[in-house]
């Protein structure tokens, strides 16, 4: 390929990333909020909630993108960006998802965390944000992990609404060169490649979680910790001796 074409591609990597971090980020806020809402003690707030995770995991991602930016403008006479009319697509549709996996982390919290906080007289929000978000969070990452690499390959969706990805630079390089099994073997391994990325920004970001609550060290602590303990057990096993001996 040509150096426009590589061009070409590079420029498409940076529109998915962009897309990729926006959509999560929406993505993220609506999982959290409609997640809650589903353990919420209201039954409003559940039926809204349960209501909005009905709609949107069982509709297409792809039709609602084309709703947004062919259906919208006639309706309200507003034209969305294609950019923002997919991030808000997959966004929306993505966080539907993830707010599933919100309230199966916050329900995988022991009832006993949940009575702790009452005989602590916190609010109901306190309890929330001090008690079960920190537990309930890191085991959230692992399923969270997965939706964002789904909602990365998803973002393929966008080229046809002409915006510039990876998938649709790829189109335009293959109809300028004819050639179609080397394009997009590149492609997929640029594909491989941001998802790998992805995957150990996540386990990261797991790592940290967890050792904030004390369930494993942070990354670069363990050989520190591995020589704590080995001293520990010296320390007992030569007291243990003494102890012994006396």
């Amino acid at each position: 390929m040509t150096a426009e074409l590589w061009e070409l591609i590079f420029k498409g990597i940076w529109v998915t990333v962009q897309l990729t971090i926006y959509s999560a980020a929406l993505g993220a806020v609506v999982a959290f909020t409609v997640g809650i809402g589903r353990t919420s003690r209201f039954w409003i707030l559940r039926f809204l909630s349960g209501f909005y995770v009905a709609v949107f995991r069982g509709t297409s991602a792809l039709v609602l993108m084309f709703w947004l930016f062919f259906v919208v403008p006639l309706a309200f006479q507003w034209q969305l960006v294609p950019l923002w009319a997919a991030t808000l697509a997959l966004g929306l549709s993505y966080g539907a998802y993830g707010a599933e996996i919100v309230r199966g982390g916050i329900a995988a919290v022991a009832p006993a965390q949940r009575e702790a906080g009452i005989a602590l007289s916190f609010t109901p929000m306190q309890r929330l944000r001090r008690i079960i978000l920190p537990q309930a969070v890191p085991e959230m990452m692992p399923p969270f992990n997965n939706l964002l690499i789904e909602l990365l390959k998803g973002t393929a969706l966008v080229s046809l609404l002409g915006v510039g990805d990876i998938s649709f630079a790829a189109q335009l390089a293959r109809l300028a060169t004819g050639e179609s099994g080397s394009i997009y073997f590149t492609i997929l391994v640029m594909y491989f490649v941001l998802a790998f990325l992805l995957t150990r920004v996540m386990r990261l970001m797991e790592r940290r979680a967890k050792a904030g609550i004390g369930q494993a060290p942070p990354k670069g602590g363990g050989i520190i910790r591995k020589l704590a303990i080995r001293e520990e057990t010296e320390q007992a096993s030569n007291i243990n001796m003494t102890g012994g001996a006396r």
